[in-house]
């Protein structure tokens, strides 16, 4: 076994994982799983920079998942930043307040790396499942982008395109700094038309449609797994390898985008962080499902975070 740590920052969350690995079994065993919304994407979209705030938010987490690196006596530590970082004229700042911190430079990797390592962390333990055929569809919906990547064993095709549900909410619900409550009409169609163009830029690359099994990664699509399971609160044990119907996801969905800030935030299994953004998020898994075809989502609680984890050992 290798004592390891993986911390992926994305445009809504950053989440740190510490694993004993096995590469000679495959096997991934948890010591500390985490995860904080610090939204460090904020106002990206519009500004090409990263704020302030959202900056110190995060180095805030850097130091709590410091401790426990450290505390956990992990042999090796990957910090792989994904969207917000990517795109961010700033992004130099970030870099040097995580290095500061963590001791390791921050790795601001491809859309292309990101699908490989979302791929490998959400697949690597359905070897051998006669229930799921291949091949996979593993889509990753973050915040400023949802990674499509299609394989059996390994990754066949991949490509990330610029539909998070945190540059959706931005783009399309915000006015005058508030987000719509609830979204109009006109406002999901608008949100709709961005996610069915870049349906469309995914599919010049990467064989959507000949998926036989669909794996929703992160926050969005485990979010709505734990809301068709009526779960009193969030439960990874619950939501890991559960699959949801198609019509039900489309129930949430328009549950979701016909709801009032207070009406989302009263779902027991909702992360306050997510109350604004998750109706985008459930619009692309929707629109995704309704593009394939799919019948139902194989949601997974393992992802990119693995992937990363599996990269170092």
């Amino acid at each position: 076994m290798t004592r390891v740590a993986a911390i992926d920052c994305g445009t809504n969350s950053i989440r740190l994982l510490v694993a004993d690995a096995d590469p000679a079994t495959g096997e991934l065993v948890d010591l500390d799983r985490r995860m904080t919304i610090v939204r460090l994407g904020q106002g990206v979209d519009r500004t090409g920079r990263l704020a302030p705030d959202a900056l110190e938010r995060t180095f805030a987490a850097c130091r709590e998942y410091a401790a426990i690196v450290k505390e956990h006596g992990a042999e090796r530590l990957r910090f792989v930043a994904t969207s917000a970082s990517r795109d961010a004229e700033n992004r130099d700042e970030f870099v040097r307040g995580v290095l500061d911190i963590l001791g390791v430079e921050p790795e601001v990797i491809s859309g292309d790396q990101e699908a490989e390592f979302s791929f490998t962390g959400a697949t690597k333990e359905l070897t051998g499942r006669d229930d799921l055929a291949k091949p996979y569809l593993v889509v990753d919906i973050g915040g400023g982008s949802t990674e499509f990547v299609v394989g059996e064993d390994h990754v066949r095709a991949a490509r990330s395109v610029d539909i998070g549900c945190v540059r959706m909410t931005e783009r399309h619900l915000v006015q005058d700094g508030v987000v719509s409550d609830p979204p109009t009409p006109d406002q999901v169609e608008a949100i709709r038309a961005d996610i069915e163009a870049a349906l469309d830029l995914a599919e010049e690359s990467v064989p959507l449609r000949e998926a036989r099994t669909l794996v929703g990664l992160a926050g969005s699509v485990t979010t709505v797994s734990a809301i068709a399971q009526d779960l009193p609160e969030y439960d990874s044990e619950a939501i890991h390898h559960s699959r949801v119907s198609y019509d039900r996801v489309r129930e949430i969905t328009e549950r979701l985008l016909s709801a009032t800030h207070a009406e989302r935030a009263a779902i027991p299994s909702m992360h306050p962080g997510r109350v604004d953004v998750i109706g985008a998020g459930a619009l692309v898994l929707l629109s995704v499902m309704e593009r394939i075809g799919a019948d139902e989502v194989v949601v997974s609680e393992h992802d990119i975070l693995d992937g990363i984890a599996w990269s170092v050992a």
